[in-house]
């Protein structure tokens, strides 16, 4: 049996009216790379764009939210990732964009990224940039961690979620990591 925990917004899947997409960046032989990631974001950017321009919202800062939205997600997916395919599912209704990007990762790796996630969510995300920030600022071997995450939360006013789930009988566990933009502002 395999044990699931969960940060942040609660979550179980994308709204089924939605127009969206599922994206399978698959680990092969020339293998994932940085620029995965921007390419993904540009392309998933300016499809949604073009969609909500149509619904009657500002194409620019719909485009630019959700490039640094899935940009930062991949970013971090790569980053971190065991070996495996990167599943991106994307929706756009109601004036809102959702993404859930699942990824395996070790098990060490979500423990870590865990007590990280217990901080960031449960304080003010203005507040812990800020001092982030300023960390950085003072120390410059200081890591900066979850300011992306920070940024997304504090500036955007994404709601993120996350799901862990270990693999019974090996050291991985699938992360699935949602968030959901109001595009309307």
């Amino acid at each position: 049996m395999s044990k699931t925990v969960s940060y942040g917004t609660a979550f179980d899947t994308l709204k089924p009216e939605a127009f969206a997409s599922v994206l399978r960046l698959v680990d092969g032989p020339l293998g994932l790379t940085w620029q995965h990631s921007s390419i993904t974001a540009d392309y998933l950017g300016e499809f949604y764009a073009l969609r909500a321009a149509a619904e009657g919202l500002e194409y620019n800062m719909v485009r630019h939210s959700i490039v640094y939205l899935v940009n930062e997600l991949l970013e971090n997916a790569l980053k971190f990732r065991a070996p495996g395919d990167i599943e991106i599912a994307t929706a756009l209704a109601d004036g809102g964009f959702e993404i859930v990007v699942s990824n395996v990762i070790t098990t060490a790796t979500a423990e870590k990224f865990g007590v990280l996630l217990a901080e960031i969510t449960s304080r003010d995300p203005g507040e812990l940039l800020i001092e982030r920030i300023e960390a950085n600022a003072a120390d410059e071997n200081s890591s900066g961690s979850g300011l992306g995450l920070l940024t997304l939360m504090n500036d955007y006013g994404a709601r993120l979620g996350w799901r862990f789930e270990e693999q019974a009988g090996s050291e991985l566990t699938r992360l699935q990591n949602y968030a959901a933009l109001d595009l309307r502002a």
